[in-house]
């Protein structure tokens, strides 16, 4: 899910970050620090009880459906409900999956397409935003692992020059803290002349279908002076991971696009699941993706925003894939079958979110921590772009997933319900009062960005 700055209630998209920022409009924005510390009391202090007069609304939605699989029809009666208090909170429509010892259970709630009134589908195909960066990581410690290359490799040996001016040195930052966020480049979703042309209601109307090339987002960003000095602060940038996928490049001598499918998609047989390229093309099946373009709550204009040239979101959340999918993807990294356990240690290896210390959560090299109010961790990744809010997660041993999408991205206070009642066994009314660390973080990155 990217953090967008210099946000317009009228003319600009919620956020797009690891997760993205949704905030209401206040009459000063904060920045910097400020703008940190705003959102996390903004996202500390919401209230996910109205839930609980939400699900009273259910019955104006689209019926629920939920096609199971060796799993018993009860065993998901909770997550389901969680699905339907998100269309009742506002969004049009969600599909999920999840998979455990039972086997393979599908849900999904509300609509596909506002003009035909079709329901969600639970084998719908979406954008999967920052997901992408789980991906890139995977491959990335492959390489690690064949002597491709080091983790502590610094930006400057495989990319000269890219990294420079303005206080940036890519001689003293490496590929680690590319992953993990620490490296201090700025994100250039945050650039205002890149927001101006690509992310602003009229510019994205305008640019959509447009190819972007990856060094157009490194130019953007290397226009701004770094957030903090490399490895010393955690601090999300959509611009590291379009740095990792130009190394991923040069290390390999394949194509990011390549090298995932090769890598991941296809021993996977993840057959829903592409890297689109330079596409606008949605395969399917798949539901209408919807924006608002819009942080004010009253906001009523919808737009369709189904098709956009992947390459404006590359490696860092270009991704097409499916609910089920992210669950295989997820059970194999976790369950050792992609990394060798030197390269999964390190992926789990999280630096504390200094915006919200006291949560136990963090980030690895593209993996998150999780944790739920019941007490237990889990690992993944969230990601927001124009259209679609997702979540993928697993347990610690690769043995239970959990992956849902919406196809509207305007608000994301509900989304933490379905891991609660996933692997809490808590229906939404009684969760909203007591939402752990999982559940509000999750949130939370989810609205701050890919």
């Amino acid at each position: 899910m990217p953090k967008t700055p210099g946000i317009s209630a009228q003319d600009t998209h919620p956020a797009h970050r690891t997760h993205r920022s949704i905030i209401p409009r206040r009459p000063a924005r904060p920045t910097g620090r400020d703008r940190d510390t705003a959102r996390r009391h903004r996202l500390r202090t919401t209230t996910i009880a109205l839930v609980s007069g939400a699900l009273a609304a259910t019955a104006f939605a689209a019926p629920a459906r939920a096609q199971d699989g060796p799993a018993d029809r009860g065993h998901h009666r909770a997550t389901q409900q969680a699905l339907d208090a998100v269309v009742a909170g506002g969004l049009p429509g969600i599909t999920a999956a999840a998979t455990d010892r039972h086997g393979l259970w599908q849900g999904a709630s509300g609509i596909g397409d506002r003009r035909t009134k079709a329901p969600r589908g639970v084998n719908d195909r979406f954008r999967i935003a920052s997901i992408t960066k789980t991906f890139v990581a995977t491959v990335l410690l492959q390489m690690e692992t064949e002597g491709k290359l080091s983790l502590d490799d610094t930006v400057e040996k495989w990319l000269p020059g890219a990294v420079r001016g303005n206080g940036n040195d890519g001689s003293k930052i490496t590929v680690r803290q590319l992953l993990n966020h620490t490296s201090g480049i700025y994100d250039f979703l945050e650039d205002p002349a890149y927001t101006a042309k690509y992310t602003s209601v009229s510019g994205f109307l305008k640019h959509r279908y447009e190819y972007r090339s990856p060094w157009v987002a490194v130019v953007a960003a290397m226009r701004n002076a770094p957030t903090s000095p490399p490895g010393t602060r955690q601090q999300y940038s959509n611009t590291n991971y379009v740095l990792a996928g130009l190394i991923l490049q040069q290390a390999g001598g394949r194509s990011y696009e390549t090298e995932v499918r090769k890598r991941i998609i296809e021993p996977l047989k993840l057959r829903a699941t592409t890297v689109p390229g330079n596409s606008s093309r949605m395969p399917g099946p798949g539901s209408r993706a919807y924006s608002k373009f819009s942080i004010d709550p009253a906001a009523t204009k919808v737009y369709d925003v189904t098709f956009q040239n992947a390459s404006q979101s590359w490696a860092e959340g270009d991704m097409i894939s499916s609910a089920a999918d992210l669950n295989r993807f997820y059970s194999a990294l976790l369950g050792g079958k992609l990394l060798r356990p030197e390269q999964l240690k390190a992926m789990k290896t999280v630096v504390p979110d200094p915006d919200d210390p006291s949560a136990s959560t963090g980030y690895g090299l593209g993996l998150e921590a999780f944790n739920t109010s019941c007490g237990k961790r889990l690992w993944g990744h969230t990601g927001g772009w124009f259209g679609s809010l997702s979540v993928a997660v697993t347990t610690e041993d690769g043995s239970h997933q959990l992956a849902y999408n919406t196809n509207g991205d305007w608000r994301g206070d509900e989304l933490g319900l379905a891991m609660e009642a996933e692997y809490c066994g808590t229906a939404p009314a009684a969760a909203s009062g007591r939402a752990g660390a999982g559940v509000l973080g999750a949130e939370r990155k989810i609205r701050t960005g890919f």
